[in-house]
């Protein structure tokens, strides 16, 4: 499992005070305000970043990094990855994880056939829909506990009702 999670990526400096703008990839862009440490890579090594809040607003976040004062110290920060270290991500909850742990996680059905591998998960309404990679394409479904019982991002498996997978799921051409 890694031990830095991205969490948002600089998209530019904003204003002269050395602000910057941040998409961020949390679930809650509200988070940033309980991270003490921000991190980025530099050739392999993890620099911690410091920065002030600023504001958040219409999703994105808007924060001093470095104590950068102006503008054209802020320009370094341009296009550069955010990450924060796994201890200060927010617990997952029951039947949670985190979406960097399942991502490459393989579908396993009842029978031990892989059905496919987890690329990506949607998160656009009350229940995250799962990418899946498989032989037939690109393969879509929501991630329902009905359909996906178990998960264990340890092993790399998500198993797999396939009754149920085969109601619910989506194929993309």
């Amino acid at each position: 499992m890694q031990e830095y999670l991205l969490i948002g990526t600089v998209l530019k400096p904003q204003g002269v005070r050395g602000e910057c703008k941040i998409k961020s990839y949390a679930s809650d862009p509200e988070s940033f305000h309980r991270w003490e440490s921000l991190y980025r890579v530099s050739g392999s090594e993890w620099e911690p970043v410091s920065f002030h809040l600023v504001r958040i607003h219409d999703g994105f976040v808007y924060a001093v990094l470095d104590a950068c004062a102006d503008a054209n110290a802020a320009e370094r920060f341009r296009g550069c990855d955010l990450y924060i270290h796994r201890k200060d991500a927010s617990g997952s909850g029951k039947n949670g994880n985190l979406i960097a742990d399942l991502v490459g996680c393989r579908a396993v059905d009842e029978n031990g056939q892989t059905v496919g591998t987890l690329t990506n998960v949607l998160q656009h309404g009350p229940v995250d829909t799962w990418v899946f990679r498989t032989p037939s394409g690109t393969m879509m479904a929501p991630a329902l506990l009905a359909v996906f019982p178990s998960v264990d991002p340890e092993a790399g498996v998500i198993r797999v009702l396939s009754e149920k997978l085969a109601e619910v799921s989506v194929f993309e051409d």
